[in-house]
């Protein structure tokens, strides 16, 4: 995995110049790492944007220490990875085995902070993985329901149009990235989390 080495840097750089502690953290792959408006929209969390392009389940996995060492204290984590898994040719359920083994890390550094599960979305350039995406899907949900402080935010049905495709209008012309309308279909999404978020960051939402 030593091509992740450039943007594991670049994410260490990040961190050390934090003018803050993080409470909120993004990790997962490009779906985060090219949402700009985290840092505006959660302001009020300390928001820190850890996603890093072409990330899997595996390279969250694997690189979860070196990535959290100098993060003391976080309230919630955000995890947002598996699509490129499967794009790999990895198993669904091999896949959420890794997301286990991440939740399982996440324990034993954090103690029981919240952690939440974004669904993996449905997409144009990857259609022919869509019943696996909903399969591996499937399995992160009941993975997520096996603790009180884990949370499961499904935006895959949100993503498809009335014949149960993904819709065109929620992407980039790569047909796998989310354009600005795809990201507020995953805004109003976690805007239901009441759990997570505050009602004064889900009004600026």
């Amino acid at each position: 995995m030593f091509w992740f080495h450039p943007d594991l840097e670049r994410l260490e750089k990040k961190i050390e110049e934090l003018p803050y502690e993080p409470k909120l953290v993004f990790y997962g792959s490009s779906t985060f790492t090219l949402w700009d408006e985290i840092d505006t929209v959660f302001e009020d969390y300390n928001p820190l944007n850890l996603g890093f392009g072409g990330s899997t389940l595996a390279a969250c996995t694997w690189f979860f220490e070196r990535i959290f060492k100098n993060i003391k204290n976080p309230e919630s984590i955000l995890i947002y990875a598996g699509d490129n898994d499967l794009g790999d040719g990895r198993h669904p359920e091999e896949t959420v085995l890794f997301l286990e083994n991440l939740l399982d890390k996440i324990r034993v550094k954090y103690g029981n902070i919240k952690c939440t599960c974004i669904s993996i979305k449905p997409s144009i350039a990857r259609r022919h993985l869509q019943e696996s995406i909903h399969y591996t899907n499937a399995c992160i949900k009941s993975l997520m329901h096996k603790d009180e402080n884990f949370f499961y935010v499904n935006i895959f049905k949100d993503l498809l149009d009335e014949e149960g495709n993904p819709d065109e209008k929620y992407y980039e012309e790569d047909g796998l990235h989310f354009n600005s309308e795809g990201y507020r279909v995953l805004l109003k999404a976690l805007q239901k989390k009441k759990e997570i978020f505050p009602e004064k960051v889900l009004q600026r939402i």
